[in-house]
């Protein structure tokens, strides 16, 4: 279906949703959505009470949580309107849906890639937990070593540096270094791929492969990212520096540009409420419990640092959590920020959530866009300052401590990635749903074909 007829669906499902509850419930449908808003805004505070008590008022909390969309179905379904709001949504759900397909646009920025000659002596770095054990499912130490590859595989029960194992892989020859593995274990071997200007292979053997899914590889068979081996291109993508205490002077590691100094990140790296729960030692044995015990302290300030955020113009005092990532996030991603579309544009993103109370809360889950609670920016560095001399630090997934303030930078085309030269591509999400853009986009687009057709 075209983007036209898209668009022309999503009017039409959005026009229809609305007309449901005005035939059916006639000046009722009014009152229905002002008790579906009102049942939506209690669930909201009840989530936040939730999140910031503890004791008796986090047991009513988690009764509002309940009560409120039950009280909600319970007047309509004493009304007898139940299928109308049933149906009405439906049809809305189909409209935004549809809508946001349309807003799609028909081509997709790629990166450049270059073609290049095959790898004489490449060296991969496995680990064997990762992802549930992919490494032995898909053989690929087996297929890798066919391929001509020299392949460690890491012993679970003795912790490695796998740094200084692709660093003495270098000194013996290596022309290509490559992980499969996770984030934290690939940005750790990027690093050395950079600093020696050497090409790095993704291999997504990881749970979440999010870099692997940015580059386009095929996360379902990572066998497939060993095609780069044979037949690959190359891209240049940017590489995410995290330079921690004073900036050094002039010449010195830490200037903007230096790939030799700071904490390397391919995705993300996190502050506020994420970085300091995993920073518990209780987290990795009952992760649910210690972030409920920890998330009243940390979200009203009454624990952990306090930040303050310095992001080209923007500045933000007390956020309670932020993340700087590796080029910036779709707006549109609904999967949880995991897609960026690119990963070449020489510039970081930038999130930081500041909610004060239940009414701050509301409003961040109603509208879901740039309020009080959720700021964006894209901008090429960030300071992160707090009033204490540590603050713990994310840094794709691995928990830091770092003295303040950490400057987070970008090395633009820094790393160069060697990905197989048919892949999937990256997924595109869908942008946020504009009523205005789908109008314009259902009726100029027929406008414009109608008056060919007329010449």
């Amino acid at each position: 279906m075209s983007r036209r007829w898209t668009a022309r669906l999503a009017l039409a499902a959005g026009a229809a949703a609305l007309l449901v509850l005005v035939v059916f419930a006639g000046l009722g449908s009014l009152v229905l959505m002002a008790v579906g808003w009102a049942g939506l805004a209690l669930t909201a505070v009840g989530v936040w009470w939730l999140l910031t008590h503890t004791g008796w008022i986090r047991v009513l909390a988690v009764l509002l949580v309940v009560a409120a969309p039950l009280g909600v179905l319970l007047l309509y379904t004493s009304a007898g309107l139940l299928w109308v709001v049933l149906v009405s949504l439906g049809l809305w759900a189909l409209a935004v849906s549809a809508g946001r397909a349309a807003l799609v646009e028909d081509t997709s920025p790629s990166m450049p890639e270059r073609s290049v000659d095959r790898a004489e002596r490449p060296f991969l770095i496995m680990n064997p937990l990762s992802g549930g054990g992919k490494v032995e499912k898909f053989h690929l130490a087996e297929r890798a070593r066919a391929l001509g590859a020299e392949v460690v595989v890491l012993d679970p029960a003795h912790r490695q540096d796998v740094a200084e194992l692709a660093r003495r892989a270098v000194r013996s020859g290596a022309d290509l270094l490559g992980v499969a593995g996770g984030d934290g274990t690939q940005a750790s071997v990027a690093r050395v791929a950079v600093e020696h200007d050497l090409p790095f292979m993704v291999i997504s053997a990881g749970t979440r492969n999010h870099f692997a899914m940015d580059l386009g590889l095929d996360r379902q068979d990572p066998s497939r990212c060993l095609e780069a081996l044979t037949d690959g291109v190359e891209l240049r993508v940017d590489l995410g520096y995290v330079d921690a205490g004073e900036p050094g002077e002039p010449g010195e590691p830490g200037e903007p540009g230096d790939v030799s100094a700071g904490q390397v990140f391919i995705n993300n790296a996190s502050f506020g409420v994420y970085a300091e729960v995993v920073q518990s030692p209780a987290y990795r044995d009952d992760k649910a419990r210690t972030i409920l015990e920890m998330l009243p302290d940390l979200l009203t300030h009454h624990s952990g640092a306090r930040l303050s955020v310095r992001a080209g113009s923007l500045t933000m005092d007390g956020p309670q959590a932020v993340l700087v990532s590796n080029n910036p996030y779709e707006r549109g991603d609904s999967a949880g920020l995991g897609r960026r579309e690119r990963l070449d544009s020489g510039e970081l993103g930038v999130l930081c959530v500041g909610v004060d109370n239940a009414a701050e809360a509301t409003e961040l889950l109603l509208r879901r866009g740039q309020d009080r609670g959720l700021t964006a920016a894209t901008v090429r560095e960030v300071v992160i300052d707090a009033d204490s001399p540590l603050v713990p630090v994310g840094v794709d997934g691995e928990a830091l401590m770092l003295p303040t303030p950490v400057r987070c930078r970008l090395a633009a085309g820094a790393l160069r990635v060697r990905v197989p030269r048919h892949r999937p591509g990256v997924p595109r999400a869908a942008p946020p749903m504009d009523w205005r853009r789908v109008r314009r986009l259902a009726l100029t687009m027929g406008r414009v074909a109608a008056g060919r057709g007329a010449s």
